[in-house]
């Protein structure tokens, strides 16, 4: 799934929503679209594509003044679907900006705990560090390695320090259990 379908899908698991609804909390300047904006049409094509997967469903149409709107909600399967989805990192630094923003969000709006998708993350971006440290190259190449190297360490001290943030809140009990 594109990562339209992963935020509709998320966000309806939060509960049930229209798409309207789901339209505003991914518009520009919505909760979530400040991060990562999904046009209203997408929005839209994405209940679709969840619909005909049977990880969402409808409950119910509301009426009213204005067009009737369905209201999806959630289906088991696209709930666990969802969960493993915001554990999983990016695995390249290019989709950071989008995809790991995202799920940093969608998760605060749930009240979960982002360390584990965050410690996944860190150890991505330090392969990826360490596999751009050992390659050399020259000429154009070597410019081109150097940009990815200076992304990929400022990706990895980002995402480190919120770890860090995050660890540093919890209470001691859980910091131990993490540790282990």
């Amino acid at each position: 799934m594109a990562l339209p379908e992963w935020t509709v899908l998320a966000l309806l698991c939060e509960g049930p929503r229209h798409g309207f609804a789901i339209a505003s909390l991914t518009a520009a300047d919505g909760a979530v679209g400040r991060v990562w904006a999904v046009p209203r049409p997408m929005v839209y094509r994405a209940l679709g594509r969840l619909e005909d997967a049977e990880l969402i469903a409808p409950a119910t149409v509301e009426s009213g003044p204005g067009p009737q709107r369905t209201v999806y909600a959630i289906t088991a399967t696209g709930r666990d679907r969802v969960d493993e989805w915001l554990g999983q990192p990016a695995e390249h630094v290019r989709l950071l900006r989008s995809h790991l923003l995202v799920k940093l969000a969608l998760l605060h709006r749930r009240g979960l705990d982002p360390c584990g998708l965050l410690l996944g993350q860190r150890a991505v971006l330090r392969r990826v560090v360490a596999a751009i440290e050992a390659d050399q190259r020259e000429g154009f190449d070597a410019v081109l390695l150097s940009w990815r190297h200076v992304n990929a360490t400022a990706a990895l001290r980002f995402v480190e320090d919120l770890a860090a943030d995050r660890q540093r809140s919890k209470p001691a009990r859980l910091r131990t259990q993490d540790s282990d």
